[in-house]
């Protein structure tokens, strides 16, 4: 299958996205947002597959929308962007059903920045900056920044940086905890393919329940997240995987899972 505007790539495990339109800064086009969603299929539906990266492809990680396509489309002399656009964007690393890590090799404004918000896991360099544009354009975030960012920085900073559209740089975000963490820039394609590989050697059934478990738990009690979680290791325990991690231990190895 061809890709417009992105790359993609599959090998030892991990599937790489990298938005590829480094001229125009990584911004999304109606192109790139199909060809997402369609690299994100493959990758949830290939069992190969173990971790998702996604990243920028120039100097930039994503400068959200299209500017000039937004100004044609507020003209009228564009077509209109389709309503579940932004709900669809929002949500499609959140609901990938693997683990997705960010490698934020530059800008991530708007758009870019909530797309980015939505990963589980961001590993900045040192040269990325952060910001919540919309307001800019007379909008608020449109992909789960007023999500994401409350629950990552706190409500005060959420609202902040969503109502002056201010820039943040590297160290910044980590100290607000916007991102998880931040390496020197020659050092972020090394340090995320090494936490990459290390997840693909872990327990991908376990991995996943895991995921699951998390951002579900987010809307419950504790009461319902242990009665969301007992189920699922009951299942695990019935696993091959589960079985292998027993084994290993007595035999003082390192496991090999199969997700089975």
């Amino acid at each position: 299958m061809k890709y417009k505007d992105i790359l993609y790539t599959k090998e030892d495990g991990i599937a790489t996205i990298t938005l590829n339109r480094p001229e125009n800064r990584n911004a999304f086009t109606p192109e790139m947002t199909v060809s997402l969603r369609q690299a994100t299929d493959d990758a949830a539906k290939d069992d190969q597959v173990r971790v998702l990266i996604l990243t920028g492809s120039g100097h930039s990680f994503c400068s959200g929308a299209d500017v000039k396509s937004m100004a044609r489309r507020a003209d009228g002399a564009a077509e209109k962007p389709a309503e579940d656009r932004g709900i669809g964007g929002g949500m499609l690393f959140h609901n990938f059903p693997k683990p997705v890590i960010a490698a934020v090799n530059g800008v991530a404004a708007g758009g870019g920045l909530d797309m980015a918000l939505s990963c589980d896991i961001r590993i900045a360099s040192d040269r990325a900056r952060f910001a919540e544009v919309f307001i800019r354009r007379g909008l608020i975030p449109a992909m789960g920044g007023t999500y994401y960012l409350p629950r990552l920085v706190g409500v005060d900073w959420a609202c902040l940086l969503i109502w002056t559209g201010d820039m943040l740089d590297a160290g910044q975000a980590e100290r607000l905890g916007l991102v998880t963490m931040v390496v020197p820039h020659e050092e972020l394609d090394g340090a995320v393919r090494e936490l990459a590989e290390k997840i693909v050697k872990g327990p991908p059934l376990a991995i996943r329940r895991a995921k699951q478990a998390i951002y579900e738990g987010l809307h419950l009690s504790l009461e319902e997240t242990l009665k969301l979680t007992s189920p699922m290791n009951k299942e695990l325990i019935a696993s091959e995987d589960h079985k292998e991690g027993a084994r290993a231990f007595i035999e003082k190895r390192e496991p090999v899972f199969k997700g089975k």
